[in-house]
Formats: structure tokens, sequence, C-alpha cells
């Protein structure tokens, strides 16, 4: 059993045992009565402790052990050398300077001593051992390749880490991290750098976000926090309204009819984890930033990720298969002869069409409905989107007629063709009235397939129209809203013309003139 100490180095707490705090304590001490002649002394020795206190560390996580023992110090001690082999080698060489030795193993950072904008080109130039403006000139030259240069930069700015401590930089620049590395390091000539305007604007910037900035920063990730909380629970409350807890109806209304009933649980349950966890990471991210937290356990990360794809996937899987059912197109047309009139009258019927199916969910019993109409509320209804037009044309043959094209889609031709054939679309003549359903009904209960009805009214020239306001949101294609010259009017009046169906308001006014 042995005794063991906390110790501060580097700004780093390490738990080493004793009798390896005595001989690190042994070689710093040589340490710095070696470099304490240096002008730099001070500097030096702190950046040989945080080189050492990185060592540790490294240590400590790769062998997943909490203490340092004595074989750790040695090999930290060998590493960066001792101070005896340090001042034999001094001996040999001459009083000026000589380049730092360089070593095989380098690390991409960014240079922001020397950059000009966020040091990439300046750590490029380290890394591969070329001169700086070189590796500028490419960079600017292919920014004219369609602005790829701009992106590529962005991307190494976000990916290539910035070098921060000595060790970092002398690892830029292939020199080794020891007591001959950290020596030479501050005997090379002090050179100061033109950085530009950009440069300093971002140091100002990096400046004004390590002070100030963090404080919005946190405001702005409470915020995000109490949304995303809101956005969180609004989820929840729209899972559960799916799945039918409050009402079982839900998946008639429109866009949800699109979805099979089979596949509601599954592909449900898939979307609101592809929507949830995005917002939940945010959320924790956002706590981590506002309080200065621990990042999120790793396991917990990859759970989350896995869980999200698992959701796209399924996501994905269901769009697709319900996407293929709109694959093939099917129409069929149905003809009905109008009776004719000199003026007709166009007007909307609210009243409902109800199958058998609507009669037993909604328990309407006959006897208790009789002299009774139950109507549509067009402002509400959301049982399926606006899938009626109407046209007018001009009747080649003089006659009167209303034809009804119904369409409707499927995974198969012949799937399409049932979809349109179980299309209710009610109209009715009563003498000049026609009147004509604001809505289509299913005559079998039916996902929606993109059913819907096409009108074209021909009629003979010379034929008025009184159109109902209620119907110009059916109308395909003509200036309704142009001829609505009577606001306590009910209708627009229109006339069949050579030209085509023009507003009797106009015609008056043209004729005048």
């Amino acid at each position: 059993m042995k005794k063991t100490l906390n110790i501060n180095i580097g700004n780093s707490i390490i738990h080493i045992e004793e009798d390896a705090y005595e001989m690190l304590t042994i070689y710093l001490n040589e340490v710095k009565q070696h470099f304490a002649k240096s002008a730099d002394d001070f500097e030096i020795v702190t950046d040989i402790e945080n080189r050492i206190a990185e060592m540790f560390g490294e240590m400590l996580n790769n062998q997943q052990k909490q203490v340092i023992n004595i074989q750790d110090v040695q090999s930290v001690i060998a590493q960066m050398g001792s101070v005896k082999d340090f001042e034999s080698s001094e001996e040999d060489e001459t009083e000026e300077y000589i380049a730092p030795p360089q070593f095989s193993v380098k690390k991409l950072y960014r240079d922001t001593d020397q950059a000009m904008i966020a040091g990439v080109c300046s750590g490029l130039a380290h890394y591969l051992d070329v001169e700086s403006r070189l590796v500028r000139l490419i960079a600017i030259a292919t920014i004219f390749l369609g602005g790829s240069g701009i992106l590529a930069y962005v991307v190494l700015w976000i990916m290539i880490p910035r070098a921060v401590t000595k060790a970092e930089k002398m690892t830029m620049r292939g020199e080794e991290a020891n007591l001959r590395g950290f020596a030479n390091s501050y005997l090379q000539p002090l050179v100061h750098h033109s950085r530009g305007f950009i440069a300093e604007f971002l140091d100002v910037l990096g400046n004004f976000i390590n002070g100030t900035g963090k404080v919005i920063f946190k405001i702005i990730a409470a915020g995000i926090i109490a949304f995303g909380g809101i956005a969180i629970l609004s989820l929840i409350v729209i899972l559960a309204a799916l799945l039918g807890i409050w009402d079982s109806n839900i998946y008639q209304m429109f866009p949800l009819s699109i979805i099979n009933q089979e596949y509601i649980t599954v592909s449900v349950f898939a979307a609101f984890v592809v929507c949830v966890i995005p917002v939940l990471a945010l959320v924790l991210f956002s706590i981590r930033v506002a309080f200065n937290s621990r990042p999120m356990n790793k396991s917990l990360s990859f759970g989350l990720l896995i869980i999200w794809l698992a959701g796209v996937a399924v996501t994905t899987f269901y769009v697709v298969k319900i996407g293929s059912e709109f694959k093939e197109g099917a129409e069929f047309t149905q003809v009905n002869d109008v009776k004719a009139f000199q003026t007709y009258t166009l007007n909307i019927d609210r009243t409902r069409f109800f199958t058998k199916e609507d009669s037993l969910r909604y328990s309407i019993d006959p006897g208790n409905y009789n002299g009774r109409r139950i109507l549509t509320d067009l402002d509400h209804n959301f049982d399926a989107p606006r899938n009626i037009r109407l046209n007018i044309e001009k009747s080649e043959n003089g006659k009167v007629s209303l034809s009804q094209y119904y369409k409707a889609r499927g995974k198969t031709f012949e799937v399409a063709l049932k979809n349109a054939q179980n299309i209710h679309y009610d109209f009715l003549q009563h003498d000049s009235l026609l009147t004509f359903s604001p809505m289509l009904q299913f005559a079998k209960t039916g996902n929606w397939r993109g059913q819907e009805v096409d009108l074209t009214l021909k009629v003979p020239v010379g034929t008025k129209l009184n159109i109902s306001k209620d119907f110009s949101r059916y109308l395909d294609g003509y200036g309704y809203w142009d001829c609505n010259h009577d606001s306590n009017s009910e209708f627009t009046a229109w006339k069949m013309t050579d030209a085509g169906i023009k507003c009797e308001h106009e015609e008056t006014e043209n004729n005048g003139e």
C-alpha cells in the first residue's frame, strides 16, 4: 500500500503516488535551476509543466487508471529528456542559434499566430512543409472554381483545431516537445507578421465572445431551453392525439387520412422520434452552454443517434410505401344533360351525404332526423383538400351539359380506378337552380389517394348565370372577385359570350361605352 498525493501541475489536478511525486519534484527543480539564467525562464518552465500535465492526462485516459506511479514519471522524463543530457549537448553547440531539429510526427493545427483569417493556410503550410504564400495562392485560385475554395476553407476552419499551447504549436511545426524543443522555441528570433484586418477583427470578436458574448449566449441558450421544452411537450401532446387517446376519428381528417390504418402506430412513433430527438439534443446542448455542465455521456449520445437513425429509416420506409400508392392514376367521365334555361343560378348545397358506415359511426337514427338536414361546415372541413373545380365553357352544339371527371390515384391502375369509383359527388337541378356539393364523399371508407372531381358546365352563347359567392373557391381560372360589384347581393351575374364567360356588369359597361 502506497501513499498518494493530489498535486496541481499545469492547472490540472493529478493524483500521484508519493515516490513518483518525489522524483517529479527533483526533475522540475533541476529544470527550474537550469533555465533560471534565461530571460524567459518562467514561460519555459510553465510550458514544460503544461506538457507534463498533458502527458499525465493521456496516460490516465489511455491506461484507464486514476493514479500516476513512478514508472509513469520515468517514462515522461525519458520523453522530455533529462537536464544532464540537455546540458551536455549544449556544450557541443555554438552560441549561434541553430534551427530546431524536425521529427517525423506532425499534427495539423490552425496557426493563428501567422493567420490572415483563421490560420488554415498557415497551418497547412506547416503540415506540408511549404511556404504559406503558396498555400494562400492556391486557396485564392480555388475561389474561382465555383466558389468551392470558400466552402473548403470554412469546412477546414471548423474541422481543424487551433494550436493553443506551446506543445501544440511545436507539434504543428514538427518540433519535438522535449526540453530542447521548448528551449529552442524561445531562442527563435521574434518576428511580427502582418495578420490583416480580418484576423484582427476575428480576435476582437473572439474576445467579445469570451466576455460579453458568453452572457448573450447564456441568454440565448436559456431561451432555447424554454422553447425546446415547450416543443417537446407539444410533440408529446400531438403523439397522444395521433394515437387516438383523445379523438379516435382524427385519422379521418386530411392530411392524416393519407396514412393507412395498419401503418398508424409505427409510423407515428417513428415520426415522433425523428422530431423529438433533435429538439432534445438542442436542449441538452443549451443546458451545457448555459450552466457550464459536463458534456452528454457518449453512450447516451450514441444511443440517441442510433434511435434517431432508426426513426428516420422507419419514417422513410413508410413515406416511400405510402407514396407508392400514388404511383398510377385513373379517371372516368360522367356526362349529365341539363335542362335548358335562359338564366341559371349556381349555388352550394351544404347537405352532407352519409354512407351506412357514417350512420353507424355517428349513431344517426333516421327517425330522429326525419325532416332535418345535416350540413357541412365549409370553414372547418379537414376531411380533404380543395379537390373540386368548376369550369364554365361555351357549348358548341347549343345544348347544356355537365361533365364530371372523377380522378384518383393508386398503386396500380385497377386500384386507382376503384378509388375513383368510390367517390360520391352530389349535383342536382331544380328548374334553373343548379346545386353543387362543396366536397367529395367516399361511398366506402378509404384513405385519401388524390381523389378529385373536375366539373365542366357547357352553356350556349347568351346564357346568363347567377353564381353564388360561396362558389368562388371552386371556380377555376376566373377573376371572380373582379365581378363583385354589389356587396349586398349573394350572387354575381355572368353571361356566356363568343369569347367565353364574362362578367355581365363589365359587359354592360363596355356596351355603354
